[in-house]
């Protein structure tokens, strides 16, 4: 009997050793710098939209704006934006605007938005989203990045990596009255 109990205890030993181990070799997610755009710089930024035609986020100004820069090619993308597109339906009669922007092929993000049933506003552009990233505090262009913006364009909030729905949702409650 004792000697399957220290069979247990090594295995145990063995097992959380692996997982310390596998934890403190996976890669953390960056962390988001601070904004460095000024109100008037982020509603004068223009992409075009799914027909192809010029949009400015002036258009959102005035409205609680989530701003999610994405990537067809983007599994963790592809996972959180049916959640964005159920808080858009719930939450675009109190002030909110979902929007997200890519730099990839239109015809690729007009599909993608197709294919997941995305009925916010896709928008897609070249460098320009990479530099608007940037500048809202995407430092490492990684991807999805999302910035909850307020009415008048400053940032409440923003997240490197997939936005859990309910986490969203959360901050939504807290940022709109």
């Amino acid at each position: 009997m004792k000697v399957r109990w220290l069979f247990a205890g090594i295995a145990l030993l063995a097992f959380l050793a692996g997982l310390s181990l596998w934890l403190a070799n996976e890669p953390a997610l960056p962390k988001p710098g601070s904004a460095d755009l000024a109100p008037a710089a982020l509603y004068a930024a223009t992409f075009r939209d799914a027909g192809g035609q010029p949009l400015s986020l002036a258009r959102f100004e005035g409205r609680v704006l989530v701003l999610n820069f994405w990537a067809t090619w983007c599994a963790p993308c592809r996972r959180e934006m049916p959640g964005f597109a159920r808080l858009q339906s719930r939450w675009s009669s109190r002030g909110v605007q979902f929007v997200g922007v890519a730099n990839d092929d239109p015809a690729k993000v007009a599909s993608f938005g197709r294919e997941l049933g995305i009925g916010y506003p896709l928008l897609t552009g070249g460098d320009e989203v990479d530099e608007l990233a940037r500048r809202l505090g995407d430092r490492d262009g990684s991807l999805p990045f999302t910035v909850v913006l307020d009415p008048q364009g400053q940032v409440l909030e923003q997240r490197i990596g997939a936005y859990p729905e309910d986490a969203l949702e959360a901050a939504l409650q807290r940022f709109v009255h």
